[in-house]
């Protein structure tokens, strides 16, 4: 049994049933699931329509060298990158994956979590498989661990991709689910056409991606949410197969290029948890980007392979909130724990509730021309 038919048979039983925007559904499900807004062609890939990639290059023998992630993969013809999604082809780099989402859905900008931009909103978020990462914890691993071909796709390029959330009304898109990075040049492509229209983009990022094509997205994405999974080089290794400095150093490169940016770290019990380890992350994070800069502490839920730990206690999280506090941060903010007070928003000056939020509704905004309502304090973000 392959991997589609296994999903399948999950979903005939009813254990996948709550698992819809992971693409595993025909009908595109907006603001609930109840509510269908038609179907789309759903297609296998296409080689008339595969598209070059943007950041390679050619090597003897017909070989390509991915310059995209910091893996930098090498290709033999005909082979894969560690993401699944990008071949070489006769001697050039393809995706595979352009203009063919596995994941299409309405969430509020809360989600991703941006508690700092545009509160309130609805984005239209969109995934494809594949991730350059192997997170033994991944909470979309259906998607995110499949190549394209296990996955079930919809024809909807980058034209279309705007025209429905501008026939929706919705104000933002965002690149999320996976790992945008593996469909750089779609998110790039749509991005383009978005921002003709006014519709803004934000990119829901592992970090995990080279300097050049970083900045290239900068210079057209507004903001970037960037998953700072731990602070050790060993837990890397560890949870992603991946190294930590490459990381480190894409929030160095969003900082300089002023795109907003909002931090996340999932704490795992006894993996990344120590309190010193926080400590240390968090005095990085002051001296790298400055006290303003969100920090979202999430709760750790088993999922994937990581089945044999047990969710967060919230005593840890607030004790990590508690942690950056101390040492300086202003907006510190506890994730996964619905109606906890961390969730809201509250002015550093004179700590009264700026934005009161349960789980992903906004109850009071208390912030007019980015100033707080109460004393004018100036509140870092995008509002409008």
């Amino acid at each position: 049994m392959n991997r589609r038919e296994f999903l399948k048979a999950l979903l005939s039983i009813g254990i996948a049933s709550g698992i819809s925007l992971l693409g595993l559904r025909r009908y595109y499900q907006f603001g609930s699931p109840s509510t269908e807004v038609g179907t789309f062609e759903e297609t296998e890939i296409d080689w008339e329509h595969a598209k070059e990639a943007m950041f390679y290059k050619s090597l003897d023998g017909g070989r390509t060298k991915c310059e995209l992630c910091p893996r930098g993969c090498i290709h033999e013809p005909g082979e894969r990158g560690i993401c699944r999604v990008r071949k070489n082809v006769n001697g050039k780099l393809y995706t595979l994956v352009y203009g063919n989402p596995c994941a299409v859905h309405i969430d509020p900008i809360e989600k991703k979590p941006l508690f700092h931009f545009l509160p309130g909103s609805k984005t239209l978020s969109l995934a494809t498989a594949g991730c350059s990462l192997r997170c033994i914890h991944c909470q979309n691993w259906q998607i995110s661990q499949a190549s394209p071909e296990e996955t079930r796709n919809y024809d909807l390029p980058p034209n279309r991709v705007v025209q429905i959330a501008k026939s929706r009304g919705v104000p933002v898109i965002a690149y999320t689910y996976t790992e945008p990075t593996v469909f750089y040049e779609y998110m790039h492509d749509t991005t383009l056409l978005a921002r003709e229209l006014g519709i803004r983009n934000v990119m829901i990022s592992c970090g995990y991606i080279r300097e050049k094509p970083l900045r290239k997205l900068c210079s057209i994405l507004d903001a970037i949410k960037i998953d700072l999974k731990g602070f050790t080089e060993e837990f890397y290794e560890r949870i992603g197969g991946a190294s930590i400095k490459p990381v480190l150093e894409s929030i160095k490169t969003v900082k300089k290029e002023g795109n907003w940016m909002e931090i996340v770290n999932l704490i795992i019990p006894t993996l990344n948890d120590d309190e010193e380890e926080i400590r240390d992350m968090v005095q990085w994070i002051l001296k790298e980007v400055g006290d303003w800069v969100p920090l979202h502490f999430t709760r750790f839920r088993p999922a994937h392979k990581l089945t044999n730990v047990p969710p967060t206690p919230v005593k840890t999280l607030e004790r990590a909130r508690e942690i950056a506090m101390e040492e300086g941060l202003k907006f510190v903010y506890v994730g996964n724990v619905h109606g906890h007070p961390g969730e809201s928003t509250y002015c550093p000056n004179c700590g009264k509730p700026l934005i009161l939020r349960r789980g992903y509704t906004i109850l009071d905004l208390n912030i007019s021309d980015g100033k707080c309502n109460f004393c004018g304090e100036e509140i870092p973000g995008i509002w409008s």
